[in-house]
């Protein structure tokens, strides 16, 4: 079973714009696995440009904010690829493609890494931390999971933030839960008889 770790990926399209992406990776110390949809900007910029940054962060806003927007976050240029380093990242992996197997709807983006940069150490997740990144992929999938099953497992994750978080903690299961809150309105307006 491979080793997933919870990031930040940035990638770049052709034309330098910055794509954020929560995304559980395959971790390893010289290679690392990606595995975007085929249907994301993600998977378009590293068939592309063939680089990519994978960001330690625990700032869990960002996991967030970019789950259910494309969003500007603060960043710096990669040291050796052509990409983006979060400001508030703890660690990153600076990657290059060396192989894009695309015979399932998640790729399988097998990268070395060519880079490991540290601005500070990260001590891990707190229970409030850990409850926004599974609410985040959550709100991922309200087209894909039954929005019954999304909202049982919401009202956990809720108690936990709201019993454990910080300010950074509410405000990104605050987003979230307007997010899906939308989403089960509007499937909710969709399923009623006319």
């Amino acid at each position: 079973m491979p080793f997933i770790v919870e990031t930040i990926v940035t990638t770049c399209d052709e034309n330098g714009h910055v794509n954020f992406a929560p995304m559980g990776v395959e971790w390893g110390d010289a290679v690392i696995v990606l595995k975007p949809y085929q249907d994301t900007k993600t998977f378009r910029n590293v068939v592309a440009t063939r680089q990519a940054v994978v960001n330690l962060t625990d700032n869990v806003y960002f996991f967030a904010v970019a789950a259910i927007s494309d969003p500007e976050i603060p960043w710096h240029p990669a040291r050796v690829v052509r990409g983006a380093v979060l400001d508030d990242a703890c660690s990153w992996r600076e990657l290059e493609v060396l192989d894009v197997d695309t015979r399932e709807p998640r790729a399988r983006v097998t990268s070395r890494v060519v880079y490991a940069g540290f601005q500070r150490e990260f001590i891990g997740y707190n229970r409030a931390q850990a409850a926004v990144i599974e609410a985040a992929i959550l709100a991922t999938r309200v087209r894909l999971l039954p929005m019954d099953d999304i909202l049982a497992e919401w009202k956990r994750l809720r108690v936990i933030v709201d019993k454990t978080g910080g300010p950074r903690e509410h405000a990104a299961m605050d987003l979230l839960t307007e997010y899906v809150q939308r989403a089960a309105a509007t499937q909710a307006s969709s399923e009623r008889p006319l």
